[in-house]
Formats: structure tokens, C-alpha cells, sequence
């Protein structure tokens, strides 16, 4: 983890409100995992004192990448700048996902909206290609296909409304995919909260492991705040653990649903 000012190399528009940030980060980029995340300040909100997380989407020699969507005040700020401004980054930060071995499990990726980001350097990463599984509200909430297409990965998108790939939710398509019953399977995960709930149901119903990347609201990003603790299964019952340090990336069937909030 390293704390730096990094300059912006590019910072474009994907589709609708989604935008791609490309930033000259040598050092977090040959440290990053998949699955973990930067923790940025934006130095044009000199009022803002809390920084703000972002999935780390790629990870290339020099550079870091993140896919973002315009949701407030931050991102609406940070949507403006361009090459050649600064950012202030912590980074990388968090436990990422295990990244599959080859020759094991087949690997399925399940991602909704803007989860897509935190899945793609494990595809990237991942000797055993799989399924991408990603779904969204609308066509464009679809993001990174191309990307995971040209990796060689099979890839099935579903749409709320139909716009785009099958309609309905992209769980359908997994449950479809598992009643077939091929070969070993392992399931990694990244989206809102109720799609993460309804992937560990359907993890659970077929005992196949699962990895899950937790949405959760981080101040610090690096442990000290505790504002972003979930409860998590232990020997003894459970305990909080935080998802910035121990996560945000857990074993699906360690998670408290019955008492997270």
C-alpha cells in the first residue's frame, strides 16, 4: 500500500453516466491483486475530507484503471477533470479474490452494473477461462463485454428491461448454468447488495463455493473508522470484521446475513 499523488492520463465517458479513468500510478499498479480497490481524494473538493473507493479495473505496467459512475457531488467533479490534473490515491488496498488455478474449478464471474469493474483483472489474471455472467437495469449498464469476449471468456448478459441480452436478472442465467450440473464450479462475485444476498442462496443451494465482493460504505479504507464492518461467521459465533482490510472480498458462506444491516 503506498499513499502518492497520481496524474490523470485520460479520463473518457464509456456509456451514459459510466466513465473510465486511466491514471500514471507506477507503483500501486505493480502491487495491485483483483479485487482490490484505490481510495481516492479528489483535490478540486478542497471541503471534502473523506476519500472515496473505486474497484480497480486494470492494472498495466504504469497505470491503474477505474470504471466510475456519476452519483453525487464527487463523481460529478471527478467526471470533469482531465489528462493531466492530479488525484491523491491510497493504494492497492483490501483482500482481493483468489485467483483460479489452472486445470480447477471453473470459473464463473457474476457482476452487476459497475461491479463489472472489480471482476476484470481476474479474468485477465486467470489461467482457467470461464462464464462472465453480467447483468444490468438497462443496455447501458452493460459494461466491459468486449473486454472479457477478447480474453476468451464465454459471456451471457441479461437487462431488467430487456434492452440488451436476455431479459430479467443476471441470477437467472447462473441458476440456468448450475442446474446443468457440469464439472466443479466456483462462483466470484461483484455487485448490490441483494444481488450478492441472492448469489449465496444460490451458492448454497448447490454447494458451490463462492467469492463475494461486499458493497459496503468505507471512510478510511484503510481499518482505523470501522464504519464499514460486517458480521462474519467464526468458530465461537461471529464477529465484525472490516471490509476495507479483511475484505472486501469474503467466502460467501462466512457471511451474517441474518444480522448484517
Amino acid at each position: 500500500m503506498v499513499e502518492q499523488t497520481v496524474q490523470i492520463i485520460s479520463n473518457e465517458r464509456d456509456t451514459d453516466a459510466y466513465f473510465r479513468l486511466v491514471l500514471r500510478a507506477p507503483e500501486i499498479a505493480r502491487a495491485t491483486q483483483p479485487g482490490q480497490f484505490l481510495h481516492l481524494r479528489i483535490l478540486p473538493m478542497r471541503d471534502a475530507l473523506l476519500r472515496r473507493p473505486f474497484s480497480i479495473f486494470q492494472a498495466n505496467g504504469e497505470t491503474v484503471s477505474v470504471l466510475y459512475k456519476t452519483v453525487g457531488k464527487g463523481t460529478d467533479i471527478l467526471a470533469r477533470m482531465r489528462a493531466g490534473e492530479e488525484l491523491s490515491a491510497i493504494g492497492p488496498l483490501g483482500h482481493g479474490f483468489t485467483v483460479p488455478a489452472r486445470g480447477g474449478e471453473t470459473p464463473l464471474l457474476v457482476a452487476g452494473g459497475y461491479g463489472t469493474a472489480a471482476m476484470y483483472l481476474l479474468a485477465e489474471r486467470s489461467p482457467q477461462k470461464g462464464i462472465v455472467f453480467i447483468g444490468g437495469r438497462r443496455r447501458v449498464d452493460i459494461l466491459c463485454e468486449a473486454e472479457f469476449r477478447k480474453l476468451g471468456w464465454d459471456v451471457r448478459v441479461t437487462t431488467e428491461d430487456g434492452s440488451y441480452g436476455e431479459k430479467g436478472m443476471v441470477t437467472q442465467l447462473l441458476l440456468a448454468e448450475l442446474k446443468q450440473g457440469s464439472g466443479k464450479r466456483k462462483l466470484f462475485v461483484c455487485g448490490p447488495t441483494a444481488m450478492l444476498k441472492a448469489v449465496t442462496r444460490i451458492a448454497d443451494e448447490f454447494k458451490v463455493p463462492a467469492e463475494i465482493s461486499m458493497d459496503e460504505h468505507m471512510c478510511c479504507g484503510v481499518g482505523v473508522c470501522l464504519a464499514c464492518v460486517i458480521p462474519v461467521k467464526t468458530a465461537s459465533g461471529w464477529e465484525y470484521q472490516r471490509t476495507c482490510t479483511e475484505g472486501p472480498v469474503f467466502d460467501s458462506r462466512e457471511v451474517l446475513w441474518e444480522v448484517a444491516k
